[in-house]
């Protein structure tokens, strides 16, 4: 397991509440009948829409306040702004989610549905049934390809969450198919675009790449995607402000390109140079 010294405060206390949780245990297992992740990044393309996973996050560590709106109606709001997929937070303590609200988002759309929590043991992969699974090689460590063969068997599609080479050989020797490269730093909680880009080009080309925190803008999106990434996966950007009108922005970037109206249609606080920033994940 991770060594908890390394870990900002906010993030141990993440982790300690998933051990807590996986401690509780569940009896009933799960068997899913997922939509495909890849599937719908490919018809984001044939579209000409950037594939962009939206966050439906109602608050977390690094940012301040929490919004309240109905999670569903947000979701049908990035939908409808053309996100490939979503994504909804189901750690309650820190991000105020819940499996409830999963279950109703990916009732109401047809999307594949991302589940974000921090999964460190088999039996929190039962909680609720989702078309992908979050599982953060930092977290989970040695436990990496007996969760991710875990989760395969109830037909989950299986994101892993990687912030270094060291960790991507990890997940690649787990047999991750789809990889995230986290932008924010688990230690400082800082975002700096320049983590994905120093990571991509290590990544096989018949691995789904996603691009995670720090995209804020349209030029941020275009810069992720010419680093490589097939998708993005995006959520205070898209939460600050109108999501309908977030959402688009971001998957409109390409179509629009350098200087378009796109480039401030996306929350303002968050920065585009690509150094390192505290803006949320």
């Amino acid at each position: 397991m991770e060594d908890t010294t390394e870990l900002a405060p906010a993030v141990r206390s993440i982790l300690s509440s998933a051990r807590d949780r996986a401690a509780e245990g569940r009896t009933d297992r799960v068997d899913v009948d997922p939509r495909s992740l890849r599937a719908a990044f490919d018809r984001a393309e044939a579209d000409g829409r950037v594939p962009v996973v939206a966050e439906v996050k109602p608050t977390s560590p690094t940012t301040d306040g929490t919004r309240d709106d109905d999670p569903v109606a947000l979701a049908e709001g990035m939908v409808a702004g053309g996100a490939a997929a979503l994504s909804v937070l189901t750690e309650p303590k820190h991000f105020g989610g819940s499996v409830d609200t999963l279950r109703r988002v990916r009732e109401a759309v047809d999307v594949p549905v991302l589940r974000k929590d921090f999964v460190v043991a088999e039996s929190q992969l039962d909680a609720v049934e989702s078309d992908v699974v979050l599982l953060i090689a930092r977290f989970v460590g040695d436990d990496l390809p007996d969760l991710l063969a875990a989760a395969r068997d109830r037909g989950f599609q299986v994101l892993v969450e990687v912030h270094d080479r060291e960790e991507l050989e990890d997940a690649l020797d787990a047999g991750a198919t789809t990889v995230g490269v986290n932008n924010r730093d688990l230690a400082e909680l800082v975002v700096d675009l320049g983590t994905f880009e120093s990571v991509a080009p290590h990544v096989p080309d018949d691995v789904t790449l996603l691009a995670e925190s720090g995209i804020g803008s349209a030029a941020d999106a275009r810069r992720m995607r010419a680093a490589g990434a097939d998708a993005l996966l995006v959520g205070s950007a898209i939460m600050d402000g109108d999501v309908e009108a977030n959402t688009r922005a971001l998957t409109r970037a390409e179509a629009d390109g350098d200087g378009g109206a796109a480039d401030g249609a996306v929350a303002d606080d968050e920065h585009s140079d690509g150094g390192p920033t505290e803006t949320p994940t």
